[in-house]
């Protein structure tokens, strides 16, 4: 019996109201974990994080795409400071962002979202080649698109990656998943009385040296006035207000 082709699922229409066609939304790997600071993939987390992205994609119909970091898997940063070559640690970090977006991959078509994997590094057996005009495409077509393998070049770090994917395909915004409510002047786990940013410029968040995003990334922005969003992941709902343009987290853009 021949088999039958996979069809995708009707593209959703996007909702009145809107505010962006299409956006590249970056996080962690800490996104697919049990626990903050954890290692492995948690099963739960990951259908969580899946459920929220797919209500998103059904009931707003914005085109949309990800970059998932590896760091719940291997940080490459860290195996560095221990004596591993850098570039030999960068590689394994991206090949634990390739495991991540395969696993957020099955959960999302688990629940009828359809999706295609794309790397920078060619893994022709598990994933597509990343080819933008291809992903533009898929795009079009309602699939939700996961960028893996950072940019394929050790010492750039996956939100440098983010910007840059998020630049090729044209997409109105970054937005960038976090741990905390937006940006802040320091950490607030640590310092209670650390101010909160509703909005900043590029060079603001550069001169005040602010880590929650690399400045490679950050410049990259700034110098194609493609606008970030940096928002708290964990609070439900969180997903679907971003991606109407709702004003949650903190905007950094080019006005000051």
């Amino acid at each position: 019996m021949p088999i039958e082709p996979r069809r995708d699922a009707p593209v959703p229409p996007l909702a009145p109201g809107v505010k962006y066609r299409r956006i590249l939304l970056k996080m962690s790997g800490e996104a697919l974990c049990a626990r903050e600071g954890g290692f492995g993939l948690d099963a739960g987390a990951v259908g969580l994080l899946a459920d929220e992205l797919t209500q998103a994609w059904r009931e707003l119909g914005v085109q949309l795409a990800l970059v998932v970091g590896g760091g719940n898997i291997f940080r490459g940063l860290g195996a560095s400071a221990s004596g591993m070559d850098r570039s030999q640690a960068d590689y394994m970090g991206m090949l634990a962002t390739v495991m991540n977006a395969l696993a957020l991959q099955d959960a999302l078509e688990k629940r009828g979202v359809p999706t295609r994997v794309m790397t920078a590094l060619a893994m022709q057996q598990i994933a597509e080649p990343y080819i933008r005009r291809r992903a533009v495409r898929h795009l079009e077509k309602g699939r939700v698109v996961l960028f893996a393998a950072g940019t394929g070049n050790p010492y750039f770090s996956t939100d440098t990656a983010a910007a840059l994917r998020a630049m090729e395909i044209h997409a109105d915004a970054l937005c960038k998943a976090t741990k905390v409510d937006g940006v802040y002047d320091r950490d607030p786990k640590q310092h209670p009385d650390a101010e909160f940013f509703r909005r900043l410029s590029f060079d603001d968040f550069l001169a005040r040296k602010i880590k929650v995003m690399d400045s490679t990334a950050l410049t990259l922005c700034r110098d194609n006035k493609l606008p970030i969003r940096v928002f708290k992941l964990s609070a439900h709902g969180n997903i679907a207000r971003v991606l109407k343009g709702e004003d949650v987290g903190t905007l950094i853009d080019e006005r000051p």
